[in-house]
């Protein structure tokens, strides 16, 4: 069922799925990653939940998918992680829900933005970070090794050409510059490799209407951000679920992350990054973060 709610007077849609169980509920609240959204099959994780006796809260950032929000495709991190927080409060407001058993699930790069939000806030139940986005640095030479060296200097020279043009037109108020979000190399997308493309286009299903459009502004702050410091921080149980031969968000530090984390615990199969999100990869990767959540969401 539709279930929105509202951030600075700007209404974000969210659906809400209800277990078949009576009395409050634990809530799992979920976001896309990298530009994505909901309708990006987010909906079978949500299932899932809602068939373990667990609620689902899926939504769109403000901008991006059903939400409003103007300018479109403008991906602000702290925006984002703001709209995180006022899901989680919506959550938490809501009836049937057990506002101490609210849980975050993020993927991606909301995979980062679960274990910022986390670490700010101590009522949290748990958090699953799957495929987590956790250092720029450490993410931007992790994709280069599969690059051309030229092609791939070509193609950095001209999104960072296209990403300070943007930021010159957001700082005038005026529309932004966009770019793919993921494309081959030379594309001038943000996510840029052989078969990108193609592999984020196929987490759409048929029938839905996706962008693969993202302000070009975006790629002067990613290499900046580094949510998996705040690993440390976070008191409850965090489960990082890591694809072994990921070339997007490299497995290495999201280790790291799950040895830092007091409560972390890791899982890993031997997939690539989008293949997390369907086949074997998404059952996989799916019974894991079920029988996680429904350990520390209902025992």
């Amino acid at each position: 069922m539709d279930h929105p709610f509202r951030v600075a007077g700007t209404e974000c849609a969210a659906w809400l799925y209800r277990p078949a169980v009576a009395g409050p509920t634990p809530c799992v609240v979920l976001a896309h990653g990298f530009g994505m959204t909901r309708a990006c099959r987010l909906a079978a994780w949500a299932e899932r939940f809602a068939d373990a006796g667990l609620a689902a809260l899926v939504f769109d950032y403000r901008g991006f998918g059903d939400s409003a929000g103007e300018p479109r495709q403008v991906l602000d991190l702290a925006a984002q992680r703001t709209d995180w927080r006022a899901a989680v409060e919506h959550t938490r407001a809501t009836g049937g829900i057990d506002p101490e058993r609210v849980a975050l699930w993020g993927t991606s790069f909301s995979g980062g933005h679960v274990l910022a939000v986390a670490a700010g806030d101590p009522r949290l139940a748990a958090v699953v970070a799957q495929v987590p986005f956790v250092d720029g640095v450490a993410t931007l030479r992790g994709s280069r090794r599969s690059r051309p060296g030229a092609a791939r200097l070509r193609h950095t020279a001209r999104l960072l050409g296209d990403a300070l043009r943007d930021e010159v037109r957001g700082r005038l108020g005026r529309p932004p510059v966009l770019v793919p979000v993921a494309g081959e190399v030379g594309s001038g997308a943000v996510i840029a490799g052989p078969g990108a493309g193609d592999a984020i286009t196929r987490l759409v299903p048929a029938g839905v209407r996706w962008r693969n459009e993202v302000a070009a502004r975006v790629a002067l702050r990613v290499p900046f951000d580094r949510p998996g410091r705040h690993a440390a921080r976070i008191g409850c149980p965090l489960l990082v679920a890591v694809c072994e031969h990921d070339s997007v968000t490299p497995s290495g530090p999201a280790r790291a992350v799950a040895v830092a984390a007091p409560r972390g615990e890791l899982v890993t199969h031997p997939f690539a990054h989008f293949e997390a999100y369907v086949g074997a990869g998404f059952e996989a990767f799916c019974a894991d973060e079920v029988e996680f959540l429904r350990r520390h969401l209902l025992s």
